[in-house]
């Protein structure tokens, strides 16, 4: 087992399909042109190969699909069912929620039992404004579907202090209503944001928002899983909330992350810009690739942080 000194460990793999996205939103995208697919990004054959080393080398039992934007890339439903065939604790995807209604039937098909949806507001002007592009009406009844289906779905909220200051009291009254977990994330110090004020003019801490919603609502933080990103409270009678408190609280000391780019990339940590490609090795026979594998692990678990610093990596092309 690959350890370092603070115990940390790869256990929770982040599978980036593609670097594609039909947003634009305004934390991820300055120039408001849409994200374009890698070069050299790998088919779904690659990339199950790929999940399948990681397993085999660091004990992976966890996985995320995410992207850019996941459902966009036509490898999904490939990837979706292929994974599902494998041997993992848990397998999860996070979406923009846009094409879920195209996908219902794979999706239905797979069995996969959770899905995260990035909604940033209930309003349809600041939703056009924040995404730049996209239709909050199809995301609704997209996520109206996977409740339907018996599907546990999640909710992540990008507070911003300039733009949908104003909806973190009806995004948790849409999420108590429905079931639904809803889980802030405080503004990240990646790509564009890394220099300049555009950070500190749109950043709300946990502090902030807790005061928000203790406007409205009783809470108290309750227990979340070791490794977890989010924060989480409990409103009595109604259901849960977290934040990802990246700034605040952050979970670095015991985060068991490993994410791998559709373009075959290892990325050990979020605020380190090191990756190391295993494209290679994806054609070798496992008793050659996984030494070399696992030599590439213990070095992308040297990138891991004591605490979230911000890097220039742009989170979109890594899955977040």
């Amino acid at each position: 087992m690959i350890v370092d000194k603070l115990g940390r460990r790869f256990r929770n793999l982040r599978v980036s399909l593609t670097a594609a996205c039909n947003y634009a939103c305004t934390y991820c995208v300055p120039d408001g042109k849409r994200l374009q697919p890698a070069r050299n990004e790998l088919p779904a054959t690659e990339l199950l190969k790929g999940v399948k080393l990681l397993q085999q080398a660091a004990g992976i039992d966890k996985l995320r699909i995410t992207g850019g934007e996941p459902l966009v890339t036509p490898k999904f439903d490939e990837f979706l069912l292929g994974v599902m065939a494998l041997p993992l604790a848990d397998v999860s995807l996070t979406t923009n929620g846009q094409l879920l209604g195209r996908k219902r039937e794979v999706i239905r098909e797979s069995g996969i039992k959770r899905i995260n949806v990035s909604l940033d507001t209930l309003n349809p002007m600041r939703f056009q404004q924040i995404a730049r592009g996209g239709d909050l009406g199809t995301v609704l009844e997209g996520i109206d579907g996977l409740l339907a289906d018996g599907i546990k779905v999640k909710i992540n909220m990008v507070p911003l202090r300039t733009q949908n200051h104003s909806d973190v009291l009806a995004m948790l009254d849409y999420c108590l209503d429905r079931g639904i977990e809803l889980r802030y994330i405080e503004l990240m110090r990646m790509g564009h944001l890394v220099k300049g004020n555009a950070f500190q003019s749109d950043f709300i801490s946990m502090q902030s928002l807790l005061d928000i919603i203790a406007e409205k609502y009783e809470f108290a933080r309750t227990d979340a899983p070791y490794d977890s990103t989010s924060v989480r409270f409990q409103v009595p009678g109604r259901g849960v909330f977290g934040v990802i408190a990246n700034e605040s609280e952050p979970f670095c000391s015991s985060c068991t992350r490993l994410r791998l780019s559709s373009d075959g990339y290892l990325y050990g940590c979020l605020s380190s810009s090191r990756r190391q490609s295993i494209s290679d090795l994806l054609d070798m026979p496992s008793h050659l690739a996984l030494p070399k594998l696992q030599n590439i692990l213990v070095s992308a678990l040297t990138d891991k942080k004591l605490a979230f610093e911000g890097e220039a990596t742009v989170m979109k092309f890594i899955g977040g």
